[in-house]
């Protein structure tokens, strides 16, 4: 392609009797691009396409994203496409995104600002693992989570590797199987864990540790830092772990993914693009995978520090508890009931207690969210004696037309109603004597004789 200025001096060479080869070579250029020039074929500063437009097919689904979710990021619909079969460059996606505007405007965040300093804090390998949780809004409803799915990233500050796992909720006993969690898929531990002033980790107003997550520490070894108030900034790497999160794998995180399908899912991102990363270590390009795996961690405890976790749940009519996405069996005769399931973290196996705190089932936990329905051999016998008894042998529906009078003890009880309601109300006249006193005066009667 020739700028204006090469278009200029080429017709002016030419008019002074150049030929096309040796304006050519004056330009550097392929002689065919100067007769295409000379010739008003090609004008000046519009490239020529080397060949057919490859993101035409895509452009109506990118408007459409576009149009549905003004704020999807560029990357994340490049893997849209991509999986549809687009075969550029993620340079070429973008120039075709921005060549036809396909962008909406935001115009509620038209006037939002961003600070015009940040800060640079030096975060030698090894050193520290920035927390915080993420509330992630309207998980699918069939979840059962509420208005919001809990999120707990971590982030190596030195390289900047980052993982993320699914929690039930984020009381202190979750917090705890999740940093467990989260340590184990980043590969060790720090030295030192930031996080902002969390309840379950220290007394918001002093910042200092609560005593039970200060055995958390000593278990795992670390030293805890807790951020000061209102700098947010101190934990940026998480920070920004928690905006990809939300943007590259929540957003377009579709409706029937269970929460296993949907750990998997943040997982395999993880590993395939945040690792993926280019970051410049001493003008030398190197990936964040590179970086993580170079950094010196401590071996993780084989199993977490073992903090109890309570949930309250209801018996279902057949039996069954429901907990974190599996079925665990109870003795009959608890449908409808709050149970607690109780478990211990490391431990192999869990409990379910009455309200009274009376242990009534114990089963050997399965993975989170398998759809597991684990049952006592007991229990399915008592439960279905206890159906059978129920029901008898000759179990149909009742009779609508079939003739029963009152019993005899119905009539006997009849009885002593009346007899109890005529003893309660006014006294009772005999009729002969009423009648006798209410028999009229005659003429001949022995009264009016005596007068």
């Amino acid at each position: 392609m020739l700028t204006q200025g090469e278009s200029v001096e080429a017709h002016a060479l030419r008019a002074r009797g150049w030929s096309v080869s040796a304006i050519a070579r004056h330009l550097e250029v392929d002689r065919k691009t100067v007769r295409a020039y000379l010739s008003g074929q090609r004008v000046p500063g519009q490239r020529k396409p080397a060949g057919p437009d490859r993101f035409e097919p895509y452009a109506e689904y990118c408007r459409i994203r576009f149009d549905d979710d003004p704020h999807l990021w560029a990357t994340t619909l490049f893997e849209e496409v991509t999986g549809l079969g687009y075969d550029g460059a993620y340079p070429s996606f973008t120039r075709g995104l921005r060549k036809r505007g396909l962008r909406p405007r935001c115009e509620r965040c038209t006037a939002a600002g961003t600070p015009a300093e940040f800060a640079v804090i030096d975060h030698p390998a090894g050193e520290e693992t920035q927390w915080d949780w993420v509330e992630l809004p309207d998980p699918p409803a069939w979840w059962g989570q509420g208005k919001h799915a809990h999120l707990l990233t971590g982030a190596l500050s030195a390289s900047g590797r980052w993982r993320g796992v699914l929690a039930e909720s984020e009381e202190q006993p979750y917090l705890i199987a999740s940093l467990h969690a989260v340590s184990f898929r980043l590969g060790g531990l720090t030295r030192r864990w930031r996080f902002d002033r969390m309840s379950t980790v220290c007394h918001p107003e002093t910042g200092d540790l609560t005593a039970s997550f200060a055995q958390t520490a000593k278990y795992y070894g670390v030293a805890v830092d807790v951020c000061p108030s209102r700098r947010g900034w101190r934990k940026g790497v998480v920070e920004k772990a928690n905006h990809s999160a939300a943007q590259r794998w929540w957003r377009t995180l579709p409706d029937e993914a269970s929460p296993a399908q949907a750990q998997a899912r943040l997982d395999a991102w993880c590993a395939r693009a945040g690792d993926a990363r280019i970051r410049v270590r001493d003008g030398a390009k190197v990936t964040v995978g590179e970086l993580a795996a170079a950094e010196p961690l401590a071996p993780l405890p084989a199993i977490p520090f073992p903090a109890v976790i309570e949930d309250t749940r209801v018996v279902s009519a057949q039996a069954l508890v429901s907990w974190h996405g599996n079925f665990y069996s109870v003795p009959p005769g608890h449908g409808g009931q709050q149970v607690t399931v109780r478990h211990q973290l490391g431990a192999v196996t869990l409990d379910v207690l009455t309200a009274a705190g009376s242990v009534v089932a114990r089963h050997r936990r399965e993975p989170d969210h398998a759809g597991a329905v684990v049952r006592d051999s007991s229990h399915v016998t008592a439960l279905e004696n206890k159906v059978l008894a129920a029901r008898g042998a000759n179990a149909g529906p009742c009779h609508r037309k079939e003739r029963r009078p009152p019993s005899a003890a119905a009539l006997a009880e009849a009885a002593a109603v009346r007899g109890g309601a005529a003893g309660t109300g006014a006294p009772v006249t005999d009729f002969a004597a009423w009648a006798a006193a209410a028999r009229p005066l005659h003429p001949g009667s022995r009264d009016v004789q005596q007068h």
